[in-house]
């Protein structure tokens, strides 16, 4: 590996960033559709950043304690894209463009032979295949097309469910575009409606029995009323003969949309796997039905961390390498835990005294009885 040669001073570069040609890779279509989402309809973007922050910390074990704190002092200051340090705001990223898009790509930045940052690549400059039936290729768009990455092992990339025989993750939003377009369509609506019959308007009838000049008294009825309408302050309106006032559709009557958008809402929820009161939505439900949703969850971003924890230790094994040092690292997730503190508290009091109590049972029933047989 060319990287590992330690040699004169050279400038750190990116090799995951394209050229901002006119070439589009593929499925730049279909995740411009996920952006959208993500931008018109809040709960969908509310759901992403609840998991992302949902699934935890980490610490990476290593069984020397020198070793320990030097790699831990690397992932607390390790530069990214940047602007920020520390593996974790990299991990935030990469795990929120992995449930975006289905797949996500990051990199390790070498130079001098050592790890000088961590770098989350736009997907706009990839293409992600196979480049066999048993190994994927990060391919960089280029102005004159497309190009393998020089060094792939410095390459971070995961896939969120691929489908077989392809590299392409599937998106947790991939079946919600349809969904999404009727509840938008239902809020547009509301909206209209609210602006036709928010904006109170009124209809101004005279009867011109008998009138011969019908047309200029109309304009004087309509200048009057206009001066009233307008202000400032509450204004009189006079008028002589037979003239009438309504509101334009007050009788009109709004439909529901309680039922719709709560049936369009359920989609939703249930394909992001976000229990609905995490996202503010009062529905009714019982304290052991969220409990099991809190479970359902756990099981989720579960399933989440073993995508992640390969691209942590890769991250952990190559700066241990490059560094001298036995390579030697495991992830411990931090516990999940959707409960309060104080069930948990109370929880674990409640364990030790029936412990105590099944302790004392069995030294009293093990005793010899008191005085012995006559």
């Amino acid at each position: 590996m060319g990287f590992l040669k330690k040699g004169k001073k050279t400038a750190v570069s990116v090799q995951t960033q394209g050229d901002y040609a006119p070439m589009l890779p593929l499925a730049a279509g279909e995740r411009g559709l996920y952006r959208a989402l993500r931008e018109q309809v809040p709960i969908i973007d509310a759901a992403i950043f609840k998991l992302v922050r949902l699934v935890g910390g980490f610490q990476a074990v290593c069984p020397e304690k020198r070793v320990q704190a030097a790699l831990d002092r690397f992932l607390q200051t390790v530069p990214v894209n940047g602007m920020n340090c520390g593996v974790d705001s990299f991990l935030s990223t990469y795990f929120e463009q992995l449930l975006t898009f289905g797949n996500a790509v990051g990199e390790i930045v070498v130079a001098d032979g050592e790890v000088r940052a961590l770098y989350n690549a736009s997907l706009e400059d990839l293409e992600i295949r196979l480049v066999s039936p048993l190994e994927s290729g990060v391919f960089v768009v280029r102005n004159t097309g497309t190009e393998p990455c020089r060094y792939p092992e410095l390459i971070l990339s995961s896939a969120l469910n691929p489908p077989p025989g392809s590299a392409r993750g599937t998106s947790i939003l991939k079946s919600l575009p349809f969904v999404s377009e009727i509840l938008l369509r239902i809020y547009r609506t509301i909206g209209i409606n609210w602006e036709r019959m928010g904006n109170v308007r009124f209809a101004v009838t005279c009867k011109n029995e008998g009138y011969v000049n019908a047309g200029e008294r109309a304009g004087q009825l309509a200048e009057e009323w206009s001066r009233a309408m307008r202000g400032p302050g509450v204004s009189d309106f006079v008028a002589v003969g037979d003239v009438s006032i309504r509101a334009i559709g007050a009788d009109g009557q709004q439909m529901d949309s309680d039922v719709p958008v709560r049936q369009m809402l359920e989609q939703i929820v249930a394909k992001l796997g976000v229990p609905p009161f995490l996202l503010g939505l009062s529905w009714s439900s019982t304290e052991r039905m969220s409990s099991q949703q809190a479970d359902m969850l756990t099981s989720e971003l579960t399933a989440y961390r073993r995508i992640l924890e390969p691209v942590l230790l890769k991250i952990c094994r190559t700066w241990l390498r490059l560094s001298g040092l036995d390579d030697t690292v495991a992830i411990e997730w931090e516990e999940i835990t959707m409960q309060d503190e104080v069930d948990h508290a109370n929880a674990a009091y409640l364990a030790a005294r029936t412990a105590d109590l099944e302790r004392k049972g069995q030294t009293e029933t093990g005793a010899a009885p008191k005085g012995g047989l006559e």
